[in-house]
């Protein structure tokens, strides 16, 4: 391994630099999952949306039975602190993080009163310009609200992307596109999916099956007051393949064009390059 980035994680009252260790094998969150968080950006002195990532954050910890210990403005607070650790070119990457260190009853479920909180700040430089991604079709699926939370950032959830991500790489592509229960198109491994038809613009609506990210909501208002029409609606993977263009939102790259989808390659259309230019001019304001 080729170690950390720059990363400074507040914890129990104080700054601490690297990875420091927060965990012990009895901890809940280590063996049975009880974790939650949140992903906003700093970059070019400015970390748009961060409100809305707090709000999240600790309705996420709602969603799995974990106690949200900090008031939004207390994250926020730290955040402006924590930033000023690192030198103000870097890009960062913000999560705060809610755990439960206990077993409640059952042993499976958690006792939300030992919840914790860190909350860790990161170097991990964004995706320039000129950055775009191919996708497959995953064989894996998202699940539904009856069978995991989904209406939370949950640190369960990752792992069924990061299989889609591993298969799709090991055929040659950048990303994977998961369908929902049902087999229509729900979004990518971690990030939102937009596909762009004769100027128009389609995403899935949220269903109970995705994140309704909150880069996704601010790119459809974004689009809404440019002029661009923007329908939520069931998605099937055909339109995906037969799209004009196609795009991603996510908080990790923001805006990032597709350059092919199977076999098919697409150019970089300008829906695209102006939806990746709404969001930053919207971040820099």
């Amino acid at each position: 391994m080729s170690g950390w980035s720059e990363t400074w994680t507040w914890i129990d009252g104080a700054w601490q630099g690297g990875n420091p260790a927060i965990a012990g094998p009895r901890t809940h969150a280590f063996w049975q999952g009880s974790s939650v968080f949140d992903g906003a950006r700093f970059f070019d002195g400015v970390m748009p949306d961060l409100d809305l990532h707090c709000q999240r954050f600790n309705n996420s910890a709602q969603a799995l039975y974990l106690k949200p210990i900090m008031r939004e403005g207390e994250i926020l607070e730290l955040c402006a602190e924590g930033v000023k650790k690192f030198s103000s070119d870097k890009q960062l990457y913000i999560k705060p993080m809610y755990w439960a260190e206990e077993d409640g009853p059952g042993v499976i479920s958690c006792d939300p009163e030992s919840t914790r909180f860190a909350l860790c700040l990161f170097e991990a430089p964004m995706a320039g310009d000129d950055v775009s991604m191919s996708v497959t079709l995953s064989p894996f699926r998202r699940p539904s609200i009856e069978t995991m939370p989904v209406n939370a950032k949950a640190g369960c959830l990752y792992p069924n992307g990061a299989r889609a991500v591993r298969e799709a790489k090991a055929r040659g592509f950048d990303n994977a596109v998961m369908l929902d229960t049902l087999g229509n198109v729900a979004e990518l491994t971690a990030a939102n999916i937009f596909l762009v038809k004769d100027g128009e613009v389609h995403t899935p609506v949220p269903n109970g099956t995705f994140l309704n990210g909150i880069t996704r909501q601010r790119m459809i208002q974004l689009l809404r007051v440019a002029g661009i029409t923007v329908y939520e609606r069931t998605v099937a993977y055909a339109e995906l393949k037969a799209a004009d263009e196609l795009f991603s939102t996510g908080n990790y790259n923001k805006v990032v064009p597709l350059n092919r989808i199977e076999e098919r390659t697409m150019e970089i259309g300008p829906v695209s390059r102006k939806a990746r230019e709404l969001y930053f001019e919207y971040a820099h304001k």
